[in-house]
């Protein structure tokens, strides 16, 4: 396929591809932009059949998939194998472990796996079935990801998920059973009308499914989605800031007896490989490539953002174009900004290395308030830094 380059974001791309250093690892990402129903909650880049009508299909999404595998192959020069692959969404399960299966194909066909590649797909329980997962390993994926939210019925309710309580759970069992050693479970907390025991439950089956990885989110409220609209209304209240520490302080405490550890403020793992390697590339600014409608890519320090609509993006890529809606390249300050955003949020801590005079010294201070401690070469946050994260960055950068 013959790419037209001459558009400045194309000539931006371009550039980066090509001098980009190939002994940074690259990871894929491919965006599964389908749902069987919208969640209340949900800001992300998907599309209902309903919303999509005609105007597109998983085949043609899939089609405009591997044009774009094809074309990232051919600027990637020298073509780098691929360390990790994660198929999120949206509602990758729902195009089933035959389709999840011919999507990793098409990856195969354009880029080498690294022998010890990490491969995930996010699952809605209610799409997930023991022969799906028993397709997906047989295919090549090595990790599952599965959005349970929570194992309280009425939370599910108004969050508007349509798997019963104990679903993610069996899923997660059915996972382990198929061979797959790394499985997580996606949680939200602070949903309006959670109770403490409410979590606790919650928290009694994700360690009775005895899954090696749990990711855990606070419920934001996103403007635009119909929980807004809910909130605006009166008809329930906005997530409080003060349940929202004391729950996250519940999950840690329980998550950590249960022999899961932080090592990303909203993210805990047994320990080892149990990590989720492609997210850890996203926080040490790797290079990926995000393939399909909405999806970023970062590369040799340029970093674009994919046509939305499904339509429009598989337009692009059946016309010799780049389905690009925006580019631009990082300055130096830029860079500074996203290691000290991304790696204070890390276990392994904000190196000291990166920091000038001026910020070193705010890391000081906020080590003397018991927010950082310093670990002999980089500042790591502690139990109270963690329910204060975004403040203590502000204040290393800007304090």
């Amino acid at each position: 396929m013959t790419v037209d380059l001459r558009t400045p974001a194309s000539e931006l791309i371009a550039g980066a591809c090509a001098n980009a250093d190939p002994d940074v690892p690259l990871g894929l990402y491919l965006h599964v932009p389908f749902c069987a129903t919208r969640c209340g909650y949900c800001d992300f880049n998907t599309y209902t059949a309903g919303e999509l009508g005609s105007s597109s299909s998983p085949e043609s999404w899939q089609q405009a998939v591997a044009r774009e595998l094809e074309t990232a192959a051919r600027m990637l020069t020298p073509v780098r194998p691929v360390s990790t692959v994660f198929v999120g969404g949206g509602t990758p399960s729902l195009l089933g472990g035959d389709g999840l299966g011919r999507l990793l194909d098409s990856v195969r066909a354009h880029f080498d796996l690294t022998p010890d590649a990490e491969v995930t797909t996010e699952s809605n329980p209610e799409s997930t079935s023991p022969e799906f997962f028993a397709e997906l390993r047989g295919a090549g994926f090595t990790r599952i990801s599965l959005g349970m939210q929570s194992a309280a019925a009425h939370v599910l309710r108004l969050l508007d998920r349509t798997h019963t309580p104990g679903r993610a759970v069996a899923a997660a069992r059915e996972a382990r059973a198929a061979g797959f050693d790394h499985v997580n479970l996606d949680l939200i907390y602070g949903t309006p009308g959670e109770t403490d025991a409410d979590l606790h439950a919650t928290i009694d089956a994700v360690l009775e499914a005895g899954v090696d990885h749990v990711s855990a989110y606070a419920l934001i409220v996103e403007d635009g989605t119909a929980l807004a609209r809910r909130i605006r209304r009166g008809e329930m209240p906005a997530p409080d800031d003060d349940v929202l520490a004391d729950r996250y302080q519940i999950l840690d405490s329980r998550l950590r007896a249960g022999g899961l550890d932080w090592y990303e403020v909203s993210n805990w793992s047994a320990g080892g490989d149990s990590v989720c390697r492609h997210n850890i590339a996203y926080w040490h600014s790797h290079d990926w490539w995000g393939i399909g409608p909405g999806a970023h890519s970062h590369v040799g320090g340029v970093r674009w953002l994919n046509a939305k609509h499904p339509a429009r993006y598989a337009k692009s890529l059946a016309d010799g174009e780049l389905p690009i809606a925006s580019a631009e390249e990082l300055t130096d300050s830029d860079r500074h900004l996203e290691t000290v955003m991304l790696t204070t949020r890390c276990r392994g801590g904000l190196p000291h290395t990166v920091l000038d005079a001026t910020e070193r010294a705010n890391a000081e201070k906020l080590s003397a308030d018991g927010l950082l401690t310093s670990t002999g070469d980089a500042y790591v946050l502690t139990d109270a830094g963690r329910l204060l994260a975004d403040g203590v960055i502000r204040r290393v950068l800007w304090d």
